[in-house]
C-alpha cells in the first residue's frame, strides 16, 4: 500500500514536470493523478500481457506516466475554465 501510494507521487511528479507551464495542483491533486494514472497505465499494460496491474513494469510505468500528464491536461482545463467562469 505505501508503495503505490508513493510510485503514485513519482508518476504524478513525473507528469507534472512533463506538462508545461505551471499547474495549479497541490500535492493531494498530484498524488490522486498519479495514483489514477498507475491504475490505468497498469489496466493498459496488463491488457498487453506485460504482468499484472500491481506489479512494477516499464510498460506500465510509461503508460502511467501519460496516462497521469493527460489527466493533468483534463484538471488544468476544467480548473482553467472555472476559473474564467468566476472571473467574469
Amino acid at each position: 500500500m505505501i508503495g503505490f501510494l508513493v510510485a503514485g507521487l513519482v508518476i504524478g511528479a513525473l507528469a507534472r514536470l512533463i506538462v508545461p507551464g505551471r499547474q495549479r495542483l497541490g500535492i493531494l491533486a498530484t498524488l490522486a493523478l498519479g495514483l489514477v494514472g498507475s491504475l490505468i497505465g497498469g489496466l493498459i499494460a496488463q491488457f498487453f500481457g506485460t504482468g499484472d496491474i500491481w506489479e512494477l513494469n516499464v510498460l506500465g510505468f510509461v503508460l502511467a506516466v501519460v496516462a497521469a500528464v493527460l489527466l493533468i491536461g483534463v484538471a488544468e482545463g476544467v480548473a482553467g475554465r472555472s476559473n474564467r467562469s468566476v472571473r467574469r
